[in-house]
């Protein structure tokens, strides 16, 4: 295939992912249809030198003016379609009183549409403040620099109309040097958020108290199977991915728990990471054998990439995966959030139906704040 497009910062950052009939506001045209209609067919009537039976229009007015404006510009709007009717410099046909009735009672429900729409409106703007609340505090966005590691990531949810799903990522500095994890937890959206933040919880007191990468994912397991037990019908498990950096950012330390290996973009070449994969979490891993590592070392402009499953196992209308690692080896020179946000949008180019969360995180060993 050719080189991957590279679209406007706007159209990569706001890919359309639900249209105005799926809840999004809706697009200009329709706000400005009403009064449109309101101007035309009153400058129609008044410069024809003729009757014009195009009265049935104006019954379009007060419904559509409904669904975009409030309770009192749908008001003004069906009053401007009355006037229309009842004016006679516009003659419409000279419409009858049931012709008239019948528009002033769309009007009147219009406006009573429009009120409750609006009471929606102000609800689901309210839920989702809460979910955008609830999902930075489970999953805050990432600061520019951690330690002596750049972080750069992207997140999208799966499940429409929420802000939140099963991936995460978190990168800590402590005592035992800089950790990151990113992972996917059994199932999307809202239910699988009680798990995230368990992992997350557990995650994040490990990196303070436990001075191996192992014993990392080993407090993560427990956690999941003590999670699992408290309920009958209960099986949580998730993938993991879990990263330690010495002191310097020389080397890094990767254990795999059933996630995808991490890619390392290294001058210009891009290399899929073998680490040896061990169970999910939640299933045991103590019952698998002695969990170990891999250790990586860094050179000076190296970067790691990683990707949940929704972007390696994305698949196009054919059924072929997406192909990563060629992606990235068109888009190493950019920017890491550039990067992210471009392997997004080439990947809704790929897949048309993004079925899974979509994580992206790129760790740049020593990297240093741009100036200003």
């Amino acid at each position: 295939m050719g080189k991957v497009r590279v679209p406007s910062f706007r159209r990569v950052r706001e890919p359309a992912r639900r249209g105005w009939l799926r809840g999004a506001p809706a697009p200009r045209w329709v706000r400005v249809l009403p009064g449109a209609l309101v101007v035309g067919v009153g400058v129609a009537t008044l410069v024809s030198p003729h009757s014009l039976d195009i009265g049935f229009l104006l019954g379009a007015i007060p419904p559509l003016a409904g669904l975009s404006y409030g309770p009192l510009a749908t008001a003004l709007l069906g009053a401007a379609t009355v006037g229309l009717l009842t004016v006679p410099a516009f003659h419409l046909n000279d419409p009858g009183e049931t012709d008239l009735l019948t528009i002033l009672f769309v009007a009147v429900l219009s406006v009573f549409v429009s009120f409750v729409r609006s009471r929606r409106d102000a609800q689901l703007d309210l839920e989702r403040t809460v979910a955008e609340a609830a999902q930075r505090a489970v999953v805050p966005p990432l600061p520019e620099r951690v330690g002596p590691v750049g972080c750069a990531g992207l997140y999208r949810a799966a499940q429409r109309g929420t802000l939140v799903g099963g991936d995460f990522f978190d990168v800590r500095d402590g005592p035992y040097g800089v950790r990151a994890v990113m992972g996917d937890v059994q199932g999307h959206g809202l239910s699988a958020v009680a798990t995230v933040a368990s992992l997350l919880g557990a995650f994040r007191e490990a990196v303070l108290d436990l001075p191996d990468l192992e014993a990392v994912a080993a407090r993560l397991d427990r956690r999941l199977v003590v999670d699992s037990a408290r309920s009958a019908h209960a099986e949580l498990f998730a993938t993991a991915l879990l990263l330690e950096f010495t002191a310097d950012a020389g080397a890094v330390r990767i254990v795999a728990c059933g996630h995808p290996s991490p890619v390392l973009l290294r001058a210009g070449r891009v290399t899929e990471i073998g680490v040896e994969a061990w169970t999910p979490l939640g299933l045991g891993l103590s019952d698998a054998g002695p969990l170990s590592g891999l250790s990586v070392q860094l050179r000076p402009g190296d970067r790691l990439f990683l990707a949940s499953d929704g972007v390696w196992e994305a698949r196009d209308t054919g059924g072929s995966f997406y192909p990563l690692v060629e992606r990235l080896t068109q888009l190493a020179d950019h920017e890491p959030p550039l990067m992210t946000e471009l392997v997004w949008a080439d990947l809704l180019r790929h897949s048309p139906e993004i079925r899974d969360d979509v994580t992206m995180l790129v760790l740049t060993p020593g990297a240093r704040p741009v100036s200003s």
